[in-house]
């Protein structure tokens, strides 16, 4: 995922992860009419460039449906941020979840320590979640998540490398259904990746883009 740590794929190898991620096309493919629809709509967003997004297997114990994107925010050869997003479906509705959709995601990238030391940070993070669907116009329900920050110290052997600092939003929220029961996972889709691209450092993509928090002094990039 985030560039110290890896991608977020946890197939045994390549060909498990190719077959798993064939399996839920399939699975989507032969799901209820709205799940398909949602499915399709992930499949054709268009997306900045700088976001590389492909589909990864999906948990199959948390609804009867589901299916997973993974993506990076990629700056030549360097991963700046890494996530996952993955879409539920309940066609039976969900108490907790008030709906029949849920979207579940984990969001991951390095910060300078300093940065993470702010006893604000937490607070900002979310708001870049929350901003990110307010700012395309996006209504949602029941959200609730996680930000946490993680701090690395070395010492021995590895003393010479620098102490590193990670934040890590984990978040759920549903999406309102539109016509047919199906809500707009496109929209919502690309206000997922303006949260990448806002954790990453990156500029907004447009005028409309900048209504969430920037905090400065980004980790410099690492390598994959």
């Amino acid at each position: 995922m985030a560039a110290a740590q890896g991608r977020l794929s946890d197939g045994a190898d390549g060909m498990d992860e190719a077959k798993d991620t064939e399996n839920g096309r399939r699975e989507a493919d032969s799901a209820p009419p709205p799940f398909r629809a949602a499915v399709d709509a992930l499949r054709a967003a268009r997306l900045r460039p700088q976001i590389e997004v492909e589909p990864t297997p999906a948990p199959k114990r948390l609804a009867p449906h589901s299916y997973a994107l993974e993506a990076a925010v990629v700056d030549g050869d360097q991963d700046l941020a890494d996530g996952r997003l993955v879409l539920l479906h309940d066609p039976a509705g969900h108490d907790a979840w008030r709906g029949t959709f849920r979207l579940v995601t984990l969001v991951r990238a390095e910060l300078e320590p300093e940065m993470a030391a702010d006893p604000l940070l937490p607070e900002v993070c979310w708001s870049w979640l929350t901003g990110a669907l307010q700012a395309r116009g996006l209504t949602y329900g029941e959200p609730s998540g996680t930000v946490t920050r993680a701090s690395s110290h070395y010492f021995g052997g590895l003393a010479a490398r620098p102490a590193a600092s990670q934040i890590e939003i984990r978040a759920s929220w549903t999406p309102r259904e539109g016509l047919g029961g199906v809500p707009d996972t496109a929209a919502h889709l690309a206000s997922w990746c303006d949260l990448l691209a806002q954790i990453a450092g990156l500029p907004p993509a447009g005028p409309g883009d900048a209504s969430v928090v920037t905090l400065p002094q980004r980790r410099g990039p690492q390598s994959r």
